[in-house]
């Protein structure tokens, strides 16, 4: 599966994609309205960073404890329900008045169930395309993220001065209410794609599998490690240019979707061995311009350029597909999302804690130099040549009724 056409071809892909479209929609929207309050309230760098990317730390929680429900669930009355509790979230964090710790409370809460989330999303994904298929399908979910998230920052932007933060946060609820309503009514119902008791135990024992692979351990770390550090960068916008954030997120994203787009449609199989690795530099390099005090126009354009860099996940988790027999892949790919987010919740809560004790910029740079010194350390372990044979696959009862689905 090599064009768009192909893919939107493709039976439930188009609505899967507009209810993950409206869902990254709803959570731009709320994440920059929620981050304000913050910063008005207590003026700290550290909590407007938690605010907007704290809630992933939570995930690693839940990843620890309930990520094997992401093959265990039926996928669209899982993903229905989550979009209708981050509705409520979002509804519950607009009430005036509303004590900081208990906005805190309701982001935690979010971040344990959408643990369960990204492995339902994504292990459903792999259900309805073919293998083969899942890299163009979730670029062009990355390139969705993009052009959702450069217009939900600059129109949730524009909300919060005219409309206030806590009426974009009620928008935001709505537009999860929305996406809710397009899973129920656009997916069709499917089995669980593994059978079994759901228990703490069961994910534990298949993190400690999945985990337990040398090659696979070096592509997870990848993924997680240096992106969190990147995202520590873009939680410190609002304090570094509190007038200009809005504009400094929507050309990050607009760098991250030049970067899907060429990945995930242009560029042919026999160079992305080679790609990755320039790419995974690019993301934290233009970052270290920051220890210059770059204008606005030359902050701008390295933003741009370093988030081109996120597309190297792309070619990350294809490389983790290859490792990985099918009957897990929910949970690999829960277990990614689970450990993306939660570097992420890692790398805002350090760069807030740098940035409380020097100042935003500063902290930028020292979580770019970190972020490209973990990318070479873990360089050797990512070469083609410390593959292995995929897994032979598990006789998961339930699989092949999920795949006769398809």
């Amino acid at each position: 599966m090599r064009t768009y056409r192909e893919l939107f071809r493709t039976k439930e892909f188009t609505p899967f994609f507009l209810a993950g479209s409206v869902q990254i929609a709803a959570s731009t929207v709320v994440g920059p309205a929620l981050g304000t309050l913050i910063f008005t309230a207590t003026g700290s760098p550290l909590l407007s960073a938690l605010a907007m990317f704290g809630p992933s730390l939570a995930q690693v929680l839940g990843a620890t404890t309930l990520l094997a429900a992401a093959d265990r669930l039926a996928p669209r009355a899982a993903l229905t329900g989550l979009a209708l509790l981050f509705c409520l979230g979002a509804a519950t964090q607009a009430v005036p008045g509303l004590p900081v710790w208990a906005a805190f409370v309701v982001l935690f809460c979010q971040g344990v169930a959408a643990s369960v989330g990204g492995g339902v999303r994504y292990g459903l994904l792999n259900e309805i395309l073919a293998r083969e298929g899942y890299l163009l399908g979730r670029s062009v979910l990355n390139m969705s993220a993009g052009t959702m998230q450069i217009c939900g920052f600059a129109v949730g932007g524009v909300l919060v001065t005219t409309v206030s933060a806590r009426g974009t946060l009620l928008i935001g609820a709505g537009l999860y209410l929305a996406a809710a309503v397009v899973t129920r009514c656009g997916l069709s119902r499917r089995p669980p794609r593994a059978s079994g008791r759901l228990s703490i135990g069961a994910t534990w024992r298949t993190n400690a599998r999945l985990w337990s692979s040398a090659p696979r351990r070096y592509v997870y770390l990848a993924l997680w490690v240096p992106n969190g550090l990147i995202v520590g960068c873009e939680s410190l916008f609002v304090p570094y240019a509190p007038r200009h954030a809005g504009t400094l997120f929507a050309f990050a994203a607009f760098g991250m979707l030049i970067g899907d787009v060429v990945t995930g449609r242009f560029v042919p199989p026999r160079w992305r061995g080679r790609l990755g690795p320039p790419l995974r530099l690019l993301l934290a390099a233009p970052y270290l311009l920051f220890a210059l005090r770059p204008g606005l126009p030359l902050a701008v354009a390295a933003v741009t350029l370093a988030s081109v860099g996120y597309s190297a996940s792309l070619l990350l988790q294809e490389r983790l597909m290859a490792l990985t027999p099918d009957s897990l892949s929910g949970h690999a790919l829960g277990l990614h999302s689970s450990g993306m987010l939660t570097m992420q919740g890692v790398g805002a809560a350090l760069a807030g804690a740098v940035a409380q004790f020097s100042s935003p910029r500063a902290a930028m740079v020292v979580m770019a130099v970190a972020s490209v010194a973990v990318t070479l350390a873990l360089a050797p372990g990512l070469r083609p040549d410390r593959g292995i044979p995929p897994e032979p696959e598990d006789d998961v009862p339930g699989r092949a009724a999920a795949r006769a689905t398809t």
